[in-house]
């Protein structure tokens, strides 16, 4: 895929994402192709480990190494789960943190910590998740009051919205509408699994469904026009067939553009 990416000369992507711990001390050949990269196209970084919602302090030398890296390769945007992945070590998956105001403020602050040592605004990504221990407020509620407290920004993740949604019973559009415009740094869309009628598993490995593509649009609808990334972890198809995706991404775009213009 790097080579693929490398190689194209047309209808080439805005911009690319990674996870940083995929890269932060990786050297050799594939160091050297990163590096070509990341002078060729835009990049965001996606993390997976910081670890937000920990009981666990957050790491300071690994964000120190990530703001190195930023600068290295000229990382504009950063971004995170709003969620937890350790404990007394590392959990190697994506866990729920308690819809509380306790743990909005919990979590708030170790994001100012991460923003303080960075020296930028982080984005948090609104996050899929199958049981809610000690939930006392809702999704929503939730995910506002940490943004607002932290002073941070969002990416908005129309994939998650959707499979919550149907996971957890409630209103996608409303749910999206909810959300701050004026944070939202960029978006992700993505395929899932359904495992049952009620059950979607978030896997990013299949291409996106209709339902999902219509919320997206209702985004930019109610939000604006900002960055989206095609977020495919396996299955991986021909990059042509990413491609197609990715160019449904714009017309999706060019029609909202064209919708707000008529206003």
């Amino acid at each position: 895929m790097l080579d693929d990416m490398a190689s194209l000369t047309t209808e080439r992507p805005d911009f690319l994402e990674v996870a940083p711990e995929n890269w932060l001390v990786l050297g050799g050949k594939f160091g050297k192709q990163f590096r070509s990269l990341t002078e060729q196209y835009s990049f965001v970084c996606h993390g997976l480990s910081l670890s937000l919602g920990s009981p666990d302090p957050i790491d300071i030398n690994f964000v120190k190494q990530l703001k190195i890296f930023f600068k290295q390769h000229d990382i504009k945007i950063y971004s995170e789960h709003l969620s937890y992945c350790s404990g007394n070590g590392h959990l190697y998956d994506l866990m729920p943190i308690p819809f509380s105001e306790e743990s909005a403020h919990y979590v708030a602050d170790r994001i100012k910590l991460v923003q303080d040592i960075l020296e930028q605004r982080i984005a948090v990504e609104n996050v899929s998740y199958y049981a809610a221990p000690d939930q006392k407020m809702s999704e929503i509620d939730f995910t506002n009051m940490v943004l607002e407290l932290s002073d941070c920004d969002l990416l908005l993740d129309v994939n998650n919205i959707y499979v919550n949604s149907v996971n957890h019973g409630y209103d996608a559009s409303a749910f999206l509408k909810a959300l701050p415009s004026q944070r939202i740094a960029y978006g992700h869309i993505a395929g899932h699994y359904n495992e049952a009628e009620d059950l979607i598993i978030d896997t990013h490995g299949d291409d996106v469904i209709e339902p999902v593509w219509q919320l997206l649009a209702q985004a930019y609808q109610h939000h604006g026009i900002f960055p989206t990334l095609l977020e495919r972890d396996f299955n991986l198809p021909p990059i042509d067939e990413l491609l197609e995706e990715v160019q449904k991404i714009r017309v999706i775009q060019g029609m909202a553009s064209q919708s707000e213009q008529l206003k």
